[in-house]
């Protein structure tokens, strides 16, 4: 039977992505010549990929739209972006404890992956393309029995699933916020995670 696993959001919970997303959406506006307001896109992540775009595309655009973002992306994004505080000590910290750690995003899965191989953020299961409470069937799947995230769609998620949910404000929404959408937990950001993990995942056992 495999180990009990933790599991995480990607953008702005592990990795500050906004830098490279933000590239991203600017070349996607050069090459398409659509303007996507790349602020205002990197201040609300979190929402799959084709949901931000039907805000800047017209219908029978958004699949082009969805490829040639996709297709820019490795070259845009990947570099730019950096591991938020404490994200690859609280990995290790799971790790160390015998738990297993599943990454569930709403990110397109194969650019997901090369996030974490390009910082080096071992991870034992990822699952891409899915938000709020999409995210439970794969939290549940996987044997998480802790999402962590930064957004009120994350602790939707963890609700859904019947696990606690630990929220961490490094994203756009602020304590009260995602203790209103079911936070158990919420921290600054990563840097104290190993200390609240064993508090949290005690409400799961």
């Amino acid at each position: 039977m495999a180990a009990p696993a933790v599991g995480f959001d990607l953008d702005m919970t592990l990795i500050d992505t906004r830098p490279g997303i933000a590239a991203a959406y600017r070349a996607l506006t050069a090459a398409t010549g659509v303007y996507v307001d790349a602020d205002l896109v990197v201040s609300r992540l979190g929402p799959k990929l084709r949901t931000e775009l039907r805000n800047w595309f017209p219908p029978e655009r958004l699949d082009e739209a969805v490829e040639i973002y996709r297709s820019l992306y490795p070259e845009y994004a990947i570099t730019r972006s950096r591991p938020l505080p404490g994200a690859a000590e609280a990995l290790a910290d799971v790790r160390a404890r015998g738990l297993r750690v599943v990454v569930v995003t709403g990110k397109y899965g194969p650019l997901a992956r090369l996030h974490l191989d390009h910082l080096g953020l071992p991870v034992d299961d990822l699952v891409g393309e899915l938000f709020a409470a999409e995210k439970a069937t794969a939290l549940t799947t996987h044997g998480a029995e802790l999402y962590v995230g930064d957004h009120v769609a994350d602790m939707q998620a963890a609700q859904a699933a019947g696990i606690p949910g630990l929220g961490v404000t490094t994203g756009s929404h602020d304590g009260d916020e995602l203790r209103a959408a079911g936070a158990d937990l919420v921290l600054a950001d990563l840097t104290g995670f190993p200390q609240a993990l064993a508090r949290v995942m005690r409400l799961a056992l």
